[in-house]
């Protein structure tokens, strides 16, 4: 075995290893050897890693920066990391066994959440609210302190930077536990906050697990003035009742059973395009994806058929090749869990279309037809390459099945009548709706589910709310003795 490279903490803008010396490895998912060492982290590091964080923002320079600065450094962060970009691309291919070219775009995409949310900052108005009584009120923005962000594993540099992006440039400090899957990019980000000049204890990284480790210690944390957690939905429950001791507010985003509807007016060929990246891209590990596609009557046959070729075309390969467009999934423990799904579809009343375990950790584009509706492969998040289809015949009808689900992230729907898209996204119990198309972002747009898929909203002036602590400030300007007022 190779010498494994090693990432630690960051802390108080050093990098250094556990309290006790306790390291773990990730996993390579497509050799399924080790590839890094990594420090794991315990009660004792978390702490530290908040006390860093509330130190810098109530001693600091960050929080009392004005924007224009704030802006200039985290735009010249984005500048670093897209002169890393094939580090920090390389850094999460090997933890998750994500394609390369998608590592890229994920890398391009984080930068982008710095530069935009930095900008936001810059040019976001407050309220003005003029008075009739000679007075008048505004509205100020102040960072609400010291934020824990919790990422997930499947997107890891893109999460964590959306959420660590929108609490810098508002002024707050930070302190980042990335998924123990997938933890070395956030090491790597951390490193190149302090190369671009970001003062010491405003980004903060710290590894570990969950429970009774640094999870459980962040979230438990009085210091702690924010949290903010991407992941599954048991977790953001057990966040949520940790959080509630200190009344600190959460935002959490968290799992998704969604639909995708298509009209038998749709453009077929964009419709199974679609689809294809919705279900299959990162080998089915996006809380958004499609996983519950309803296919109107007259064109269920055709697109099925398209749909099915189009899976089964997928290019396999190693992640690191430019040319794979499909890898294993992220862990042991998650093929198993995928695999435990596609095991059961015959049991479970339904059928495979195409599809089944590969080599490894791969499960390969999996299509399953004629599954009750009640079965698990319908109900549960599966999160794998694995996609129930069915045919309906109405509106209603398909409406009525989308928001049968605990489950309200996203949906897309496909058709070419203006109406119809409309009235069904309207009717659609769900945080997002793409209409001919899918993971199309605008970065000002709401972002967040209801129901078992999350509370709360990021993004723009959501990310703003949450972020900050809104103040009015109320001024006399007349001049009067308050004797002489009405």
């Amino acid at each position: 075995m190779t010498d494994l490279e090693h990432f630690g903490h960051v802390i108080g803008g050093k990098e250094v290893d556990s309290h006790d010396g306790a390291t773990f490895q990730s996993i390579n998912p497509y050799t399924r050897e080790p590839w890094a060492q990594v420090a794991l982290g315990g009660v004792a590091d978390a702490e530290a890693a908040v006390a860093a964080a509330r130190k810098a923002f109530d001693e600091g320079p960050w929080p009392r920066m004005g924007y224009a600065e704030r802006q200039r450094l985290l735009h010249r962060l984005a500048d670093t990391m897209e002169a890393h970009a094939d580090e920090l691309a390389s850094a999460d291919s090997r933890d998750m066994g994500k394609p390369w070219n998608q590592c890229h775009h994920d890398v391009a995409r984080a930068a982008l959440n710095f530069r935009f949310f930095a900008d936001h900052a810059k040019m976001a108005m407050a309220d003005t609210l003029p008075m009739d009584t000679g007075h008048h009120a505004y509205t100020r923005y102040e960072p609400a302190g010291v934020v824990v962000a919790i990422a997930p594993w499947n997107f890891p540099l893109m999460l964590e930077t959306w959420k660590v992006a929108p609490a810098l440039a508002w002024g707050n400090t930070v302190v980042l536990k990335p998924a123990e899957d997938t933890p070395t990019s956030a090491t790597i980000l951390a490193r190149l906050a302090v190369e671009a000049g970001l003062p010491e204890g405003v980004l903060n990284v710290v590894h570990g697990y969950g429970p009774q480790s640094v999870g459980e210690a962040l979230t438990r944390d009085p210091r702690v003035d924010r949290i903010t957690f991407t992941g599954e939905t048991g977790t953001g429950r057990i966040i949520s009742r940790a959080a509630a001791e200190n009344l600190t507010p959460v935002s959490l985003e968290m799992g998704g059973k969604n639909c995708n509807i298509v009209f038998a007016d749709a453009d077929l060929e964009n419709a199974v395009d679609w689809s294809i990246q919705s279900i299959f891209r990162n080998a089915g590990q996006i809380c958004l994806s499609g996983s519950r596609l309803f296919v109107q009557r007259p064109v269920f046959d055709t697109f099925l058929e398209r749909f099915v070729g189009k899976a089964e075309a997928m290019r396999f390969g190693d992640p690191l090749d430019p040319a794979t467009e499909f890898g294993p999934l992220a862990s042991e423990e998650h093929f198993r869990k995928v695999k435990g799904y596609v095991d059961t579809v015959e049991e479970a009343g339904g059928r495979m279309v195409t599809g089944g375990v590969g080599d490894g950790w791969f499960v390969k584009p999996t299509v399953l037809v004629d599954m009750p509706l009640d079965s698990p492969h319908v109900c549960e998040e599966i999160f794998g390459p694995v996609v129930v289809v069915h045919p309906f015949d109405t509106e209603d009808e398909v409406v009525a099945l989308a928001n049968e689900s605990e489950y309200g992230l996203d949906a897309q729907l496909f058709t070419e009548d203006l109406h119809t898209a409309h009235r069904v996204a309207a009717r659609l119990e769900v945080g997002t709706v793409w209409v001919n198309c899918f993971f199309v972002r605008d970065l000002r747009a709401p972002f967040g589910g209801v129901g078992a898929s999350g509370v709360g909203r990021e993004g723009g002036n959501f990310s703003r709310e949450f972020f900050t602590e809104p103040k009015a400030v109320i001024m006399q300007i007349n001049g009067e003795p308050r004797d002489r007022q009405a």
